[in-house]
């Protein structure tokens, strides 16, 4: 069952429903698709699918595809909120407008690698470095009916990693599990509060005393006092000071984690970087 794609686990939950279900009930999950990707479901489809994807993610955390079926079938009255609260602010209506998307063809990293240290944009592509994350790795919104709802959680989910950076947490278990409490705190997602309920059930005796007696009270304190993070143009902030970044945000980095690259070793890999793109004939380090 661990095989199963999200869009296996639907057609497999799709075809006896067509004999179950009445009419008007089958009618719902036929609708046009209301954008590229999407599949919508009746109301009995999203609830298989939420139980089916929570099962599926607890077994495996590491299937991204179940962990966001997860998300969009448990969003609920979460997404118009966090709408509601980009429509009140200038920014979050600018980003509702734009639309914009952040992946490597939309974020110029080269560029981001040449601003001065202590920016935010410097700040992310050390923060890439570090933890050899991209930005490609977000699954696709599939499951939301309307459109804007779906760029909703389409925008939360690539901005995932910003959160990370910002408050100065790589990605591990623990520092995971932490930031679902953060973002929990700040945005109120029902798979953040899932995400945070089961996740420390992945750590050991250590992690998990550590988890409780520094990481889940900053996460609570800072989520729920800063600037919701929905409303934060990232993009337009690369060349902005992080100090001050945080300052006009409300947030304060994370109690100390592990990395697995050291920043020493991360500043240097970034600075060769550079060097390559101002002379393409400094060779590569040797693995």
């Amino acid at each position: 069952m661990n095989a199963l794609s999200a869009r296996q686990l639907r057609s497999a939950l799709r075809r006896p429903l067509s004999t179950r279900l009445p009419k008007n009930q089958r009618n719902a999950s036929n609708k046009v698709p209301a954008y590229e990707g999407h599949i919508p479901l009746n109301w009995f489809e999203n609830g298989v699918m939420a139980v089916g994807s929570a099962f599926m993610a607890l077994a495996d955390p590491r299937r991204g595809d179940m962990v966001a079926a997860l998300g969009e079938t448990t969003a609920g009255p979460a997404l118009p909120r966090l709408r509601d609260i980009m429509l009140a602010s200038p920014e979050g209506r600018q980003i509702l407008k734009d639309r914009p998307r952040i992946n490597s063809s939309t974020v110029d990293l080269d560029k981001l690698a040449k601003m001065p240290e202590g920016t935010f944009g410097r700040e992310y592509t050390t923060w890439l470095e570090r933890t050899g994350v991209t930005p490609d790795t977000r699954e696709p919104v599939h499951y939301i009916d309307d459109p804007e709802l779906a760029y909703v959680m389409q925008r939360y989910r690539e901005c995932h990693d910003f959160y990370h950076c910002i408050v100065h947490l790589p990605v591990s278990v623990d520092a995971e599990i932490a930031v679902k409490y953060f973002e929990f705190a700040n945005l109120g997602l029902p798979l953040a509060a899932l995400s945070a309920l089961f996740g420390p059930l992945r750590l050991n005796a250590t992690q998990l005393q550590k988890l409780v007696s520094e990481h889940i009270p900053w996460a609570l304190r800072c989520g729920g006092s800063a600037r919701s993070l929905m409303t934060v143009y990232w993009e337009k902030r690369w060349e902005q000071d992080v100090r001050e970044m945080k300052r006009e945000l409300g947030l304060w980095d994370a109690p100390q984690v592990k990395w697995r690259k050291p920043l020493s070793e991360a500043r240097m890999a970034a600075e060769r970087r550079q060097q390559q793109l101002e002379d393409p004939s400094v060779a590569q380090p040797q693995s």
